[in-house]
């Protein structure tokens, strides 16, 4: 069975590219590691597979380019449907089930955990369907709190694993501890606002990510 992690956000935009190429770039000295994006829309405006290959220094073996890719940066079931197309999840599952457990995937969903994929499911089914430990990638900004605690909820509702929460953007240690009380949950990571985000900045503090192990812990 493949096994990994699923990088998902309390909302769009919150800094899941440059977690998951983190994420990469810190777990490749333990163990082979490969990131997936399985649906991307606005593929015309962004592309963080490419991001993410740019961001970690990866290479072809740890980066998974295959997936729906959409144009129109909107919730991926808009987007097939203005596109006269349906996301069938069960293809994606198979495409990584395909790839046998020699690595330990870095899964980057679109939006958030509740975002419709189809009319029938959400991000949080395709989380079900590939049952990985879940990091949940936040902002430090105001409504923080309530926005990181509801979808830690709807995670564990689903009987999804928190493996661990990351914050983006200026340091918060109020917000951090209360997310920590609240959702007994562990903040494995703060991550800056960089003024220009490189490789080589990414290197140096990804090299400082997750000082405890937690999440390498989760992946087997």
């Amino acid at each position: 069975m493949p096994h990994g992690l699923f990088v998902t956000g309390t909302d769009t935009g919150v800094g899941k590219t440059a977690v998951s190429a983190a994420l990469l770039s810190r777990f490749r000295r333990q163990r082979p590691v490969r990131y997936w994006k399985p649906i991307q829309t606005g593929i015309e405006q962004d592309d963080d597979t490419a991001k993410v290959a740019h961001l970690a220094c990866a290479t072809t073996e740890e980066i998974f380019d295959e997936g729906i890719r959409l144009p129109r940066p909107v919730s991926p079931h808009l987007a097939a449907r203005w596109g006269q197309q349906t996301i069938d999840l069960h293809p994606l599952v198979a495409s990584v089930s395909r790839q046998g457990d020699a690595v330990c995937w870095i899964v980057e969903g679109a939006g958030g955990a509740l975002v419709p994929i189809n009319d029938d499911h959400t991000m949080i089914d395709f989380m079900v369907m590939l049952d990985f430990p879940v990091v949940v990638v936040a902002r430090t900004s105001l409504g923080t709190i309530n926005h990181t605690l509801m979808t830690v909820e709807a995670l564990r509702h689903r009987s999804l694993y928190v493996a661990g929460v990351v914050m983006v953007g200026n340091p918060d240690a109020d917000a951090r501890d209360a997310i920590e009380q609240y959702g007994h949950v562990a903040a494995v990571g703060e991550m800056p606002t960089f003024d220009a985000l490189t490789p080589e900045v990414l290197a140096v503090w990804a090299s400082n990510f997750d000082p405890a192990g937690r999440l390498l812990a989760k992946m087997p």
